[in-house]
């Protein structure tokens, strides 16, 4: 199959694949917190049939410089761009931050079919990185729409005083924050049971970045408890990344402890590939 690439400067940085010739099935392709383009996922997808745009989310021009307060109408406009370019069912495919994204997206746009939220969480989180005057705090959230904050969690920074060595696992800092800030738990739950898309969810049992698996259960139980399906995919050993079929392992994180091992990862990705394509297709 031949693959066409576009690169995009406006209104995001990004890259369209696509099957000559276009697609009826389009999938936007976010990235979690490294911020960056997932060039060789949309690629594989476009492979299968599919046309992916893989946008920067922040960090780009006219972008807040960190996860603070990122317009969720960022991505609505990618839906935007994948309808204007033909494609009648939508996804979304996130992963970590992005997939907190993807979900809090899919709950305001109907025209979203299907999430795929890879090692997703069921909370909003406060933001990740400084604010324009350089400073962490006062926290805020990672996400806004129609230019008020969406409600969020906090983080409990106690937590760092005994912070493991690096390269770091962090999922203890997700979990104490949670336990310190119960009162906020409610308000800042992501409401899937809301979203009209379909949910299919994938997370690693030895995800040390934080409790994806344990996340995934909670969004699952939202679904199902107001009559709405979701699908889960699952590996005991797999940690916060997954590998799909003809993608490469990246470099060690010398900062963070993922969890889980290449081989591992992989596994969770060939396990989940055939289901991720025929939810973004409708099959």
């Amino acid at each position: 199959m031949t693959v066409v690439e576009r690169e995009l400067s406006e209104p995001w940085e990004a890259v369209c694949c696509e099957p000559d010739g276009g697609s009826e099935a389009g999938v936007v392709v976010l990235a979690g917190s490294s911020g960056r383009v997932l060039r060789e996922r949309a690629r594989i997808l476009a492979q299968q049939g599919m046309s992916a745009l893989a946008i920067r989310w922040f960090g780009g021009p006219g972008q807040p410089a960190a996860i603070r307060e990122v317009p969720l109408e960022t991505f609505t406009a990618a839906v935007d761009y994948l309808k204007a370019r033909g494609a009648r069912r939508i996804g979304v495919m996130g992963t970590s931050k992005g997939a907190e994204a993807a979900l809090l997206t899919a709950i305001r746009d109907p025209r979203i079919d299907v999430v795929v939220g890879n090692s997703p969480t069921a909370l909003v989180w406060g933001g990740v990185g400084p604010g324009p005057d350089g400073s962490f705090t006062p926290y805020r959230s990672s996400w806004s729409w129609q230019g008020e904050p969406v409600p969020f969690m906090p983080y409990d920074d106690s937590w760092w005083d005994t912070a493991p060595a690096r390269p770091r696992a962090i999922r203890g800092l997700y979990e104490l924050s949670e336990r310190t800030f119960a009162e906020h738990v409610d308000a800042a739950a992501i409401p899937v049971e809301q979203a009209r898309a379909d949910l299919l969810l994938v997370a690693g049992g030895e995800d040390r970045m934080w409790p994806s698996m344990t996340y995934t259960l909670r969004l699952a139980e939202r679904r199902r408890a107001a009559g709405r399906t979701v699908r889960l995919i699952s590996h005991g050993d797999a940690g916060h990344g997954l590998l799909f079929p003809g993608e490469t392992a990246g470099p060690a994180s010398a900062e963070f402890d993922y969890g889980g091992s290449e081989v591992a990862d992989t596994l969770l990705g060939k396990q989940a590939w055939p289901h991720v394509l025929s939810a973004l297709r409708g099959d």
